[in-house]
């Protein structure tokens, strides 16, 4: 059992990954994405996504995700949320497993956003994918050179797993753990929570032998039993630090403007 692989392992171990909307836009999350990419130094296969674009930094930018001659494990898509459907479709079809939606535009923003990631949704459980977001910072793995967010700057390894619905508190975290020395074994932004929530999540860092603390901020909970099953799981064996925020009605309505 020990050698048993969490089924969430390939979306924080990716040994493919495709930035869907890279770009070298000066100030884009496109090209933010792409160069903490770059920067982190990953060994896998990385792959730009960008029909506007031959290439993106000197590498090859392919039309869409279908051109790309290569199985993924990972994409992430920063496009304007009228495309994400299409995008996550065309992911499936191409045997991609997981997909991280930066892009905003969804339950946020009202009844047109919440029909876009309803079919967003509906295309990926179609093709067996998971998906985290949309409206997210992303994820950083620090020990894998692997930095999927648009934050400024990347994080030290260590062993703190944060979980977080505002990829906001994310970067003023790590703004403030960087010059600490405080390291992390896993940075995930969970924005609108659309599918893969804080249980799972949990449920994988207590699998991750890198993990040895847990600190979640929380917005709202969907899936209370599994959470609840999931936390109880967590603290028997590793230190759980919990902020809950959003019981007071100026909480409440700034939570309702992030996640919907």
């Amino acid at each position: 059992m020990e050698n048993e692989q969490h089924y969430l392992q390939k979306l924080f171990e990716p040994e493919s990954i495709a930035i869907v909307g890279a770009s070298e836009k000066p100030n884009s999350i496109g090209v933010t994405l792409v160069r903490n990419m770059l920067d982190t130094g990953y060994k896998g296969s990385l792959f730009f996504v960008n029909p506007k674009h031959e290439t993106v930094f000197g590498g090859k930018s392919y039309p869409s995700v279908d051109a790309i001659p290569h199985r993924l494990d990972v994409a992430v898509i920063c496009t304007k949320a009228n495309t994400v459907p299409e995008i996550i479709d065309a992911c499936g079809r191409a045997g991609c497993r997981n997909a991280i939606i930066i892009s905003g535009g969804f339950a946020e923003a009202g009844p047109r956003g919440i029909s876009l990631q309803r079919s967003a949704l509906e295309n990926a459980r179609r093709h067996g994918m998971r998906v985290i977001g949309p409206n997210c910072l992303g994820i950083m793995r620090p020990g894998s050179q692997i930095n999927l967010t648009f934050a400024h700057g990347f994080a030290h390894p260590g062993t703190i797993g944060l979980i977080s619905q505002s990829g906001a508190l994310c970067t003023a975290i790590l703004d403030w753990a960087l010059p600490n020395n405080i390291g992390f074994s896993n940075v995930v932004s969970l924005g609108a929570e659309s599918d893969i929530d804080f249980g799972e999540v949990l449920d994988f860092m207590v699998s991750d032998p890198r993990t040895e603390n847990i600190f979640l901020y929380i917005e709202g909970i969907k899936n209370a039993r599994r959470f609840m099953s999931a936390l109880r799981a967590a603290a028997r064996c590793k230190p759980v630090l919990l902020i809950k925020v959003g019981k007071h009605p100026a909480g409440r309505k700034a939570v309702l403007s992030h996640t919907g």
